[in-house]
C-alpha cells in the first residue's frame, strides 16, 4: 500500500470501475486478435479459390495478342489468339523440356538416353548413335521427328533411317525409313521398337543401341528424339484376347453444325486437343498443322478434312500418328474436291501382333495425332503465295471404351492412356500448355482451399479453447497495490 493513503476495497459511488485485472484483459485482447486473424484467413481462402481461375488477362498482353493475329474463342469463351494469315509458315516447335544431345559416330559411342525428349541434328552421310538401357519386361519406343525449316527444298526420298539394335547386333525391329514422299518439307516421324512377346528378338535386359542415319540429301536438319517405356503385363497375366475383325469401316455419322475455331500446332508438342465435333482452321501453301485426339481402348477414330478455295496443284494430305509418334496411316485429296477422309481400326493391345501397320500401330489408349498438310505444286509449295485457305476438320470417336489390359505398372505415368482432364481438354480445344496451366491453377486453388481451411479451423479451435479456459478461470481478487 502507498504510505499515508487509505483506500477502501469497495469502489466509491461515482468513481470509474478499474475493470478486470491485467491478466484477464490480456486474454480478451488475444481472443480479439484471433477473431481478426480468422476473418483474414477467410478472405485469403476466398481469394485462393476464386482468384487463380478467374484472373483477367492483362490489358497489355491482350492488346499485343490482338495486334499479332486473329482472336478466337474456345467452347468456354476463353479468348485465344491465332497468328495472322499472312507471313511465313511457322517452324516445328520442339518440346519445352527437350534436352540437346550429340549422337556418337561409333557403335559403342553416344550419350545414354533416359525416357524423355531430346534434340540433335543430322547431316548428309551421317549416322548417329545413342545408348538406352532396357529391362526385360517393358516395351520400348524410340521415335524420331525430322523437321526441316518450312520452305526447305526436299526430294521425296530424303529423310532418315532409324533402328534399335541389341549389344550383340540383333535388330529389335525392322529398320524404319522416315521420308517426305513429296517435295514438301513437313515434319515426318516414326519409331523403332523393342516389344516383349513370345518369339520376339531383344527380350533380355541390357544396353541397346539406337541409330539415326541420313537418307538422301539431309543438310543439318533438326531431329527430335522421344524415348518412351510402356509397362509390361503383370506376371502370370494372360495376353489380351483378340477383339476380332468385326468393326465399322465408317463412322455412323460425322459431326454437323457450325465448326469451332482452333489453331493447329506446328507439331506433336503444341498440338491442341480436338475431340468429337467440327473444327475450323486455315492452311497456307506448304503448311502442316497438328491436332491431337484422345482415343480409349476399343474406340475408333474417324476424320474428314476439307480445304476451301484450293489453288491449282493444291493437295490436301492427312496423316495419323499414335501415342508414341508411330505412323498409323494417311490419305490425300489429290485430284478430288479438296476433301479427304480416313478411319482407324479400334485401339486394342492385341493389335501389336498384326502384320499390317494400319492395325499394328493402333496398339495404345492415349492421344493420337493428326497432321494435315496443304501441299502445292512447284517449289515445295512456296510459289503459290502466302494466302491461307479455310480448313474444316471433323472428328468422330466411336465405340464404347473397354477395360485396360493388366499392366504391371501405371501406364499414365509413362505417357500412355487418357484421363478425364484429357477428355475435357479435347472438348474445349485446349493445347497441351493450356491444359497444363489449367491443371496448375486448379492445384493452386485446391491447395489454397486446403491451407486456408486448415488455418481457419485451427484459429477457430484455438479461439474456442482459449475462451473455455478463460471461462473456467475466475478473475482473482483485485489487489489495490497492483494498480
Amino acid at each position: 500500500m502507498v504510505p499515508g493513503r487509505v483506500v477502501s476495497a469497495v469502489t466509491t459511488a461515482g468513481e470509474p470501475d478499474p475493470g478486470p485485472p491485467p491478466r484477464y484483459r490480456r486474454g480478451r485482447r488475444v481472443a480479439a486478435k484471433l477473431r481478426r486473424l480468422a476473418i483474414r484467413a477467410a478472405a485469403l481462402l476466398a481469394c485462393a479459390t476464386a482468384g487463380p481461375l478467374a484472373a483477367p488477362e492483362p490489358a497489355s498482353a491482350a492488346a499485343g495478342a490482338a495486334q499479332s493475329g486473329r482472336t478466337t474463342e474456345t467452347a468456354t469463351g476463353t479468348a485465344r489468339t491465332a497468328p495472322a494469315a499472312a507471313g511465313p509458315v511457322e517452324p516445328y516447335e520442339t518440346a519445352p523440356d527437350a534436352r540437346p544431345v550429340t549422337g556418337g559416330t561409333g557403335d559403342d559411342e553416344g550419350p545414354l538416353l533416359l525416357p524423355g525428349t531430346y534434340t540433335d541434328t543430322v547431316a548428309v552421310g551421317e549416322r548417329k548413335t545413342y545408348r538406352v538401357r532396357l529391362d526385360g519386361t517393358s516395351n520400348a519406343y524410340l521415335s524420331a521427328v525430322l523437321a526441316p525449316p518450312p520452305g526447305t527444298r526436299v526430294a521425296e526420298s530424303d529423310g532418315i533411317r532409324i533402328g534399335l539394335v541389341s549389344s550383340g547386333g540383333t535388330e529389335c525391329s525392322d529398320s524404319t525409313n522416315i521420308t517426305f514422299d513429296t517435295p514438301v518439307a513437313r515434319p515426318v516421324a516414326d519409331y523403332a521398337t523393342r516389344r516383349i512377346g513370345p518369339g520376339r528378338e531383344c527380350q533380355k535386359a541390357g544396353e541397346y543401341r539406337y541409330t539415326v542415319e541420313s537418307v538422301g540429301d539431309a543438310r543439318d536438319w533438326p531431329v527430335e528424339i522421344r524415348f518412351m517405356l510402356e509397362p509390361g503385363l503383370r506376371a502370370g497375366a494372360e495376353f489380351p484376347a483378340d477383339t476380332g475383325d468385326s468393326y465399322p469401316t465408317s463412322a455412323p455419322g460425322m459431326p454437323s453444325g457450325a465448326p469451332r475455331d482452333v489453331e493447329g500446332g506446328t507439331g506433336f508438342n503444341d498440338a491442341p486437343a480436338t475431340g468429337q465435333g467440327a473444327w475450323r482452321d486455315e492452311l497456307r501453301p506448304g503448311e502442316s498443322r497438328f491436332y491431337r485426339v484422345p482415343v480409349d481402348w476399343g474406340q475408333q477414330l474417324f476424320l474428314d478434312a476439307a480445304l476451301s478455295g484450293r489453288g491449282p496443284g493444291d493437295d490436301l494430305r492427312m496423316t495419323v500418328f499414335n501415342t508414341a509418334r508411330g505412323y498409323v496411316e494417311s490419305a490425300d485429296a489429290a485430284g478430288r474436291d479438296g476433301t479427304v477422309a480416313l478411319g482407324t481400326v479400334p485401339a486394342a493391345f492385341r493389335n501389336r501382333t498384326a502384320s499390317s501397320n494400319e492395325i499394328g500401330a493402333m496398339r495404345f489408349s492415349g492421344w493420337y495425332f493428326v497432321r494435315v498438310t496443304r501441299e502445292s505444286a512447284g517449289d515445295g509449295g512456296q510459289d503459290a503465295g502466302d494466302g491461307a485457305a479455310p480448313l474444316t476438320l471433323k472428328v468422330a470417336v466411336t465405340g464404347q471404351p473397354v477395360g485396360a489390359p493388366p499392366y504391371a505398372a501405371d501406364p499414365l505415368a509413362a505417357g500412355f492412356g487418357i484421363t478425364d482432364a484429357d477428355r475435357e481438354a479435347a472438348r474445349e480445344g485446349l493445347t497441351g500448355g493450356e491444359s497444363d496451366r489449367r491443371a496448375t491453377m486448379r492445384m493452386i486453388a485446391l491447395t489454397g482451399f486446403g491451407t486456408g481451411t486448415a488455418l481457419l479451423l485451427g484459429l477457430v479451435g484455438w479461439t474456442v479453447l482459449l475462451r473455455r479456459r478463460l471461462a473456467r478461470t475466475p478473475p482473482p481478487p483485485w489487489d489495490p497495490a497492483a494498480s
